[in-house]
C-alpha cells in the first residue's frame, strides 16, 4: 500500500514516518499548503493508494489575526486534496480537532453533535471537514485533541521547560480533555487507511483521544510525577489565563464509534508518558 502523507515535521507526521517508513511524507518544500492546489498536484504526481493529511495550521492564537492563511491551509487545501482523491478513487484520512465544538456542557461530544467553533482556528478546521464531505471522496475525518509527543511544540514539553526554572505553577483546571499520544494517532490513521481501502462504507467522522479525561492541571501533575520534578501546581480558571483565542472548556470526545468500526481503543496517555520522557532524555528513576 502506497501511503502519501501531507506533513513531515509535525507531531503526527513524524510518528507516521516512523511507523510507515515506506510512506511518502511531504513537507512544505514539496507541498506548501498555503497554495491549496499543491496538495492536489502532489496526489496526481504520486498516484498513491491512500492519502493521510497530517498537515495543518495549528497556531490557535495566531489564527485570530491570520484567519485567511489558516483557512487556506486548513480548509482550501484539504478541499483540493479531497477533490483529487474523489477523481482518482483514492481514500483520504484527514485529522481534525475538538475545536470545531463550542465546549459547552460536560458530556463527551459525539461525532454527529452540533458544531460551533469559538475562534478562527476551529472555523478553518470545520470548513475543511465540510469541504471533504462535499467532495464525494471516500474519507475518514478523525477528530482528536491535546496531542503530545517528544517532537514539536506541545503542553508536555512546555511543562518540562518551565519546571527547569520554576517550582510552582498555576495551570488551568476547568478545561477537560483527553491527552493523546501522537504515535497512537499515527497508528490509528494507518489502521483506518488500510480498512478504508477495503471497506469504503466505513467512511465518515470519528473521534480519537487518550484516556482518561483530565484537566490541564491534572495532566501537568502527572507529567511532573512521571518526570520526578518537584513542582507545586495550583489550579486556576480559564478566565484567569486570557488568550487571544477562546479555548473550549469541554474537549471530551465520544470515541465509541472508532472502536466499533476499526477496533481502535482509546490509548492510556499515562502509560505513554515514561516512553516519551525517555525519548526526551528526561531522568525518571
Amino acid at each position: 500500500m502506497t501511503v502519501l502523507v501531507f506533513g513531515r515535521t509535525g507531531q503526527v507526521a513524524t510518528e507516521l514516518a516512523r511507523l510507515a517508513p515506506d510512506a511518502i511524507c511531504l513537507g512544505r518544500d514539496r507541498a506548501n499548503l498555503e497554495d491549496p492546489e499543491s496538495g492536489a498536484t502532489a496526489i496526481a504526481d504520486h498516484a498513491p493508494d491512500v492519502v493521510i493529511n497530517a498537515a495543518a495550521f495549528t497556531a490557535v492564537d495566531r489564527a485570530e489575526t491570520e484567519e485567511d492563511l489558516a483557512t487556506r491551509v486548513n480548509a482550501e487545501a484539504p478541499a483540493a486534496m479531497a477533490r483529487a482523491c474523489a477523481a482518482a478513487n483514492i481514500p483520504l484520512v484527514h485529522i481534525s480537532t475538538d475545536y470545531v465544538f463550542d465546549g459547552h456542557g460536560t458530556a463527551p461530544f459525539a461525532p454527529d453533535a452540533a458544531t460551533g467553533p469559538l475562534g478562527a482556528y476551529g472555523r478553518s478546521k470545520l470548513a475543511g471537514e465540510e469541504a471533504i464531505r462535499y467532495s464525494g471522496a471516500t474519507h475518514v475525518i478523525l477528530r482528536t485533541a491535546w496531542v503530545f509527543s517528544a517532537n514539536g511544540g506541545n503542553f508536555l514539553k512546555t511543562m518540562l521547560r518551565l519546571s527547569e526554572t520554576r517550582d510552582t505553577l498555576s495551570i488551568v483546571d476547568d478545561q477537560i480533555g483527553g491527552p493523546t499520544p501522537a504515535n497512537a494517532i499515527a497508528a490509528a490513521c494507518l489502521t483506518i487507511a488500510d480498512r478504508l481501502r477495503d471497506a469504503p462504507d466505513c467512511g465518515g467522522t470519528y473521534h480519537f483521544t487518550g484516556a482518561p479525561d483530565v484537566s490541564w492541571k491534572g495532566f501537568a501533575e502527572a507529567i511532573f510525577e512521571a518526570a520526578r520534578r518537584r513542582v507545586a501546581v495550583t489550579g486556576i480558571p480559564t478566565a484567569d489565563y486570557p488568550t487571544p483565542a477562546a479555548r473550549p472548556l469541554n474537549s471530551r470526545l465520544d470515541c465509541q464509534g472508532t472502536e466499533a468500526a476499526f477496533g481502535i481503543m482509546r490509548p492510556d496517555w499515562r502509560a505513554a508518558l515514561p516512553r516519551i520522557l525517555d525519548e526526551l532524555g528526561v531522568f525518571t528513576t
